[in-house]
């Protein structure tokens, strides 16, 4: 009897154990369900309508007059998603700003366009791996083109205006000096204070100008002296001044006030509202007026309301070329360089799918010859 109880006690031990595996097993196969439930399927992803943002930026994004959209990202998002199979409508936003809430809050499953990748918008939603790298371009005036107003801001200039004050410094010093020596013998430069030391400012002025037709001059030896000193001195300080001053107008009238980044920080320039590039000079502390698009800033620009105008390199090519090309140039400095990429909300289901079609697409010779025939020698 006694080992028929210890069998039936190893007997339920057994069955215990069994029991619990058994509920273990189920249980892991339940979390491993839910798992693969919530697991985006590429299935899922080819059933559903995907709801792409779009927002027109030539020639990134472009509308032709039937509706249809066409463009360098557009070109690209049509290849992604037909190797990915998927289903998809375009749904237009006019700002860029709204591009990206939209984006953000899941309005929109990818948006599509010349989305730059900032540390900003990354805070608030995902981009996918970057297709574009290009930078901030400078647009000008055409060189050779007749532009007086930085002449006349040259004149109001504050190291103009103080080149100017020292030379007339230096008449009154050098006048009022050759009036204390020659008050007393020379009754060109006596009389009273005002009629003798007005007499003595001119007479250095005019010494100093070569332009003055003054028949006095100094008599006494100290005064003669100071004179000497004064005429050989006063010629090459005007000359050099001569010579900077018609330089420096020179250059501003024919070839303009900009030539590289550092010139912007005297300058009046402009930028798209609440664009990266408007963010992007703020950080260089660059003070920018606001334009609601491209065009505006170069219209602008074009009527000397502004002497540059900063966008995106390839945006700013492609709309000079077709619209400003008689009027206003591109600089061939790049600066602040960026990432053009899709911006898709967090933890999208697209975003693993999307970076490898990109990458693929993107080292193919197709990527090259859409590139070429969109942007060509204009965006880099």
């Amino acid at each position: 009897m006694k080992h028929w109880h210890d069998f039936q006690l190893s007997g339920l031990r057994q069955t215990k154990w069994l029991i619990a595996i058994s509920c273990l097993c189920l249980a892991l196969l339940a979390s491993l369900e839910i798992v693969h439930a919530q697991s985006p399927k590429r299935g899922d992803l080819i059933a559903r309508e995907i709801v792409v943002g779009v927002k027109e930026t030539p020639p990134f994004v472009m509308k032709s007059e039937d509706g249809d959209w066409h463009g360098v990202s557009i070109d690209l998002w049509r290849q992604v998603a037909s190797v990915l199979q998927l289903r998809y409508r375009f749904v237009e936003e006019p700002t860029v700003e709204g591009l990206i809430q939209g984006a953000a809050n899941g309005k929109f499953d990818v948006a599509v366009g010349a989305l730059t990748v900032t540390a900003a918008r990354s805070r608030i939603l995902d981009f996918t791996s970057s297709f574009y790298s290009t930078g901030l371009g400078i647009a000008v005036p055409t060189a050779g083109t007749l532009n007086w107003g930085p002449v006349l801001r040259a004149f109001l200039n504050i190291g103009f205006l103080q080149a100017v004050l020292a030379l007339l410094s230096l008449a009154l010093m050098v006048g009022f000096l050759i009036w204390s020596l020659e008050r007393r013998d020379n009754e060109q430069f006596g009389g009273n204070f005002k009629k003798g030391l007005s007499s003595s400012i001119w007479w250095a002025t005019a010494a100093m100008t070569r332009r003055g037709n003054v028949d006095y001059s100094p008599q006494t030896a100290s005064g003669r002296v100071v004179a000497s000193i004064w005429t050989v001195t006063s010629i090459v300080a005007i000359a050099i001044f001569t010579a900077a001053v018609t330089s420096a107008l020179t250059v501003r009238h024919l070839q303009g006030v900009v030539h590289s980044v550092s010139d912007l920080r005297t300058v009046r320039v402009g930028a798209v509202k609440g664009s990266s590039t408007y963010d992007a000079l703020a950080d260089l502390k660059i003070k920018a007026q606001e334009f609601n698009s491209p065009g505006d800033g170069l219209q602008a620009l074009r009527a000397q309301k502004i002497d540059a105008f900063v966008y995106d390199k390839p945006l700013l090519g492609w709309l000079i070329q077709r619209q400003f090309s008689s009027s206003i140039e591109l600089l061939d400095a790049t600066f602040q360089p960026q990432q053009y990429a899709f911006a898709i909300p967090d933890n999208s289901p697209l975003r693993g799918p999307l970076n490898i079609a990109l990458l693929d697409a993107t080292q193919s010779s197709w990527w090259r010859q859409t590139l070429d025939r969109y942007i060509g020698t204009n965006g880099n």
